[in-house]
């Protein structure tokens, strides 16, 4: 497996995993996804034998980014990295992509927070567990205007 930057080829692999990934990650169009990008600090993919698995995307503070969540956290934080989304293969789950890529993220960023939400309506219980396992933290909950009830999480990196 490698761990390289999201090219702008990678975007239609990328779109496949995201909607293979609803309800834990948000739907999005191909174009969505594409201004996400643009908006990102970080976006990663992983890939294996040449065919993207995974992805990521991780957003600073000060993007045009009209999310909830990511304003729920620039309104509470000024050091933060957010993480709008990750999806990882359904085949490929449990192979450690998801650490990996986390790895890379904190390897990558200088923040002092590394923030996220995971899904409590619909429940994402092994999400949940993954976040605890790696040191993630509730710090607020909220309702999205996407119908989702969220744990808004944040771990300390410095």
């Amino acid at each position: 497996m490698r761990i390289r930057d999201l090219a702008p080829d990678d975007h239609p692999a990328v779109h496949v995993l995201n909607e293979a990934g609803t309800p834990g990650v948000h739907t999005a169009t191909l174009d969505e996804l594409l201004v996400i990008t643009r908006m990102s600090s970080i976006a990663l993919v992983a890939e294996d034998d040449g065919r993207v698995v995974a992805f990521c995307q991780v957003l600073a503070p000060g993007a045009a980014y009209r999310s909830v969540n990511y304003l729920w956290f620039s309104a509470r934080y000024d050091d933060f990295v957010y993480l709008d989304r990750i999806a990882v293969a359904p085949e490929q789950r449990g192979r450690g992509i998801g650490a990996a890529l986390y790895a890379e993220v904190e390897r990558r960023t200088s923040a002092t927070w590394f923030t996220l939400e995971v899904n409590l309506v619909p429940r994402n219980d092994g999400s949940l567990r993954f976040h605890a396992r790696h040191g993630f933290h509730e710090v607020g909950q909220q309702d999205t205007d996407y119908g989702a009830r969220v744990s808004l999480m944040a771990k300390r990196l410095r």
